[in-house]
């Protein structure tokens, strides 16, 4: 699109905007490339301005029957969806049917490419698998912004999506973690939860000042419901920051926030050394090694990126995550498949 005489490059969520033609003249949000950020650092098209569209019609307006939940609340945003919990749902009835995650491994990922390559090494242990995001509203609110789930959902990777909270655009919509993870179990019949946020991870280098601790409330949630809660431990070797450089602090915190026990898979006997688990925290570690994945996240390489690096830029960080599919799968397989 043209801005100010000047080429530039603009998302439109259709969901939100309706379609675009060229031509179009269009309302934008240049913060994030006034801000020169890197992950989001794009315009965003706020609404389509000429020519004006008419007020929908009652008609073209469905009532309760398509939903009367509303994702991004009393903004000028607002929009309605069909959440799974909704009594107009198709999926009401396997919802109300819910009665916990019966022992679901529940893998936690405080960034999305740590749950990409959990997956992608998940889905080459198992193929029979059925793989399920939830998708937290502390990041990227459109999951539609991440093309990384896009692919791992065209692939076959991933079998569905759950959007939470004020995220959008999953394959299910639902109010919250909790019902989000009800949803990925008793309505996308999943074997196996990743659950993570979306891109932009925001940090500010302090101790709580971070969006990925919205992962101890949903470990919290899939310990309540029932579930196996993992935790994928954000380990580097590459990272060029201190605070992230082995165990990253953002971990430290997470494990120290937790009040439900977690395990936590490591590629290799050595990385144990990385963590500092209390032992009257419950949490525990274990190993697992990832060399049978590794070919199938190699595949991937162009679609694995933590922070620019890629596979051979920060091993130790890939390795672990993709220890935690591996662990999951087997366990997973251990306590059965699916028969929803």
């Amino acid at each position: 699109m043209e801005v100010d005489g000047t080429a530039a490059r603009a998302l439109a969520y259709a969901s939100l905007t309706g379609p675009l033609q060229v031509g179009d003249l269009v309302l934008l949000n240049t913060t994030a490339v006034t801000l020169s950020l890197g992950t989001g650092g794009t315009h965003f098209v706020l609404a389509r301005l000429a020519p004006v569209p008419q007020t929908p019609d009652t008609e073209d307006f469905p009532g309760s029957e398509a939903g009367h939940i509303l994702k991004l609340r009393y903004t000028p945003l607002q929009h309605r969806i069909l959440a799974v919990e909704d009594e107009a749902s198709p999926h009401r009835n396997a919802f109300d049917q819910f009665s916990g995650l019966q022992g679901t491994p529940v893998v936690g990922a405080e960034l999305l490419s740590q749950a990409a390559a959990a997956a992608i090494a998940a889905r080459a242990t198992d193929p029979r698998l059925r793989i399920v995001l939830v998708h937290l509203d502390s990041a990227a609110l459109p999951l539609a912004f991440s093309r990384v789930v896009s692919r791992l959902r065209a692939s076959g990777v991933l079998d569905a999506t759950v959007t939470v909270g004020q995220s959008f655009g999953g394959d299910y919509e639902a109010i919250n973690v909790y019902s989000g993870l009800a949803a990925a179990r008793a309505v996308a019949e999943a074997d196996l939860i990743l659950i993570a946020q979306g891109p932009g991870n925001a940090g500010t280098g302090t101790e709580l000042g971070f969006s990925g601790l919205s992962l101890v409330e949903a470990l919290h949630a899939a310990d309540f419901l029932g579930g196996e809660a993992i935790l994928i431990p954000r380990l580097s070797a590459g990272d060029g920051r201190s605070r992230h450089l082995g165990l990253s602090h953002h971990t430290r915190t997470i494990l120290r926030c937790l009040r439900t026990p977690a395990v936590l898979p490591l590629p290799d006997q050595h990385s144990t050394a990385l963590l500092e688990i209390d032992p009257a925290s419950g949490h525990q570690s274990v190993v697992e090694d990832p060399e049978s994945a590794w070919q199938a996240l190699s595949g991937c390489r162009e679609l694995l990126t933590t922070m620019g690096r890629r596979l051979d830029q920060d091993a130790l960080f890939f390795r672990t995550a993709a220890a935690g599919g591996l662990y999951a799968a087997r366990r997973a397989a251990a306590r059965g498949l699916s028969d929803l």
